[in-house]
């Protein structure tokens, strides 16, 4: 279960766009994440103008501030900093910028705490991100655990087959032609995942550079 963000600004911008930074189609590394989660009063927020900003042209944001999310600005102080600050450290810079997309399962903004189930799901959004994955173009797909779960529990994926590859820092979980799908730690985690995000951030900052 989730529950809609009340913004309509923000809802009419995921309407637009069901993304943040660069199209999908013409990203190089794409970020699967469960829902894109927002403070009941963002509008109030100092930063809500600079996410407006950043949700109608991710690239320009980035290449404007330097940061890749509004999140990272002095101006935000909500949660969620933590995931983009780890996101962070894999060194994507703002040359980066057009290669960087990040999207989510869920196609609508949310407030509170989720627990995403099956069907809450809408499926010609998954439809879509299944042909973006399988299309086998150049491209590197980073997924969660959380993210894999629900995507094999949705039925539309039906190459992501339980269980992973043995390959480190970063098992792989499916090839197609030139795309290959990762499954990584989801980036607001800390303590004792450190050393490992530590290692993956390396992984995914080798691939950058390829």
């Amino acid at each position: 279960m989730f529950q809609p963000h009340p913004s309509e600004k923000l809802n009419s911008l995921f309407s637009a766009r069901p993304f943040q930074g660069a199209s999908p189609d013409a990203s190089r590394f794409l970020f699967v994440g469960l829902d894109a989660n927002y403070a009941p009063d963002i509008e109030d927020s100092p930063a809500f103008a600079s996410i407006v900003d950043y949700h109608e042209d991710g690239v320009a944001f980035w290449r404007q501030h330097d940061v890749h999310h509004p999140f990272l600005l002095r101006s935000y102080s909500g949660d969620g900093r933590r995931y983009h600050q780890n996101f962070s450290k894999i060194g994507f810079t703002s040359r980066d910028a057009h290669r960087v997309c990040f999207t989510e399962l869920l196609h609508v903004p949310t407030v509170g705490r989720s627990d995403l189930q099956v069907e809450d799901l809408h499926m010609p959004h998954l439809d879509a991100l299944n042909l973006l994955i399988t299309s086998g173009e150049r491209r590197h797909v980073f997924l969660s655990a959380g993210v894999a779960r629900l995507m094999r529990g949705s039925g539309r994926f039906p190459w992501l087959r339980r269980g992973t590859a043995s390959t480190q820092p970063l098992p792989v979980l499916h090839l197609a032609g030139a795309t290959t799908v990762y499954q990584h730690l989801h980036f607001s985690n800390y303590g004792k995942f450190q050393e490992r995000m530590t290692g993956e951030a390396t992984a995914i900052a080798a691939l950058a550079r390829e």
